[in-house]
């Protein structure tokens, strides 16, 4: 989370929009940024299963990051268009990587449904409009926030399907409503190795965008300012402070 904010203040400053793919060790929970979760969830569970909790700078619910790869786009605001415009954007452009793997997604159509408010519920229960889908069931979870004309869009795509154990690990009985989500484990037999994904998901996102990618790292200042923001993601009094 550190790191992509720091790529947000990179951005702000003038550098090349970004595209990062990355996975989390040890597993973590992320809490979206206006989810009530103080006093929710059992830490000892968490603690058992050996996970982390981190809330994110977007929005949504709870995602637990293990079985899937975590997208992030950082881009001025605008250059994708208006907030809307930016979210489908990005969701084509991984809709498009999808499909080179065999993945018959889409985006999910308007149903004239509201957008789920910050809950308990995990992120994956339900698709809302302009998500990745695959038939009804959601496929990739996304969740954007802007600050200072920078926008962050950040999500994850379930490599196999284990947000179930979002429910369990919340101390309350939560609704079961909503289809569960797909993963590429059902969907691609055998599922793709991590560098086939990327290469995919890279290659849709040159083809929806008519952009090139150019592979890359951070720079000094950037690994400078993301262990500066670390302390503040890692701080219980921002991960609990509703």
């Amino acid at each position: 989370m550190a790191v992509d904010a720091a790529l947000m203040a990179s951005v702000r400053d003038g550098a090349l929009p970004s595209l990062r793919f990355y996975r989390w060790d040890p597993p973590c929970l992320s809490l979206g940024r206006n989810q009530p979760a103080r006093d929710r969830y059992d830490l000892d569970a968490l603690r058992a299963r050996g996970f982390d909790v981190v809330r994110r700078p977007t929005g949504g619910r709870a995602v637990l990051h293990h079985h899937e790869l975590t997208y992030s786009v950082v881009v001025p605001e605008g250059v994708l268009g208006s907030p809307r415009e930016c979210y489908a954007a990005i969701n084509r452009a991984l809709v498009a990587g999808l499909r080179r793997l065999g993945v018959p997604a889409r985006l999910q159509p308007r149903t004239g449904a509201r957008a789920p408010v910050p809950s308990l519920a995990p992120c994956f229960q339900e698709p809302v409009e302009g998500e990745v889908v695959v038939g009804a069931r959601k496929l990739v979870g996304s969740a954007q926030w802007r600050e200072r004309g920078v926008v962050l869009q950040h999500g994850s795509l379930l490599l196999a399907d284990d947000q179930g154990e979002v429910g369990r690990l919340a101390r309350e009985a939560l609704p079961g409503d909503g289809e569960a989500p797909t993963s590429l484990a059902e969907l691609c037999e055998p599922v793709p190795a991590w560098e086939r994904i990327v290469e995919a998901l890279a290659a849709g996102w040159e083809e929806a965008t008519a952009t090139r990618l150019h592979p890359g790292g951070l720079t000094a200042d950037e690994r400078e300012r993301a262990a500066e923001l670390a302390r503040r993601y890692a701080d219980p009094a921002w991960t609990w402070h509703q």
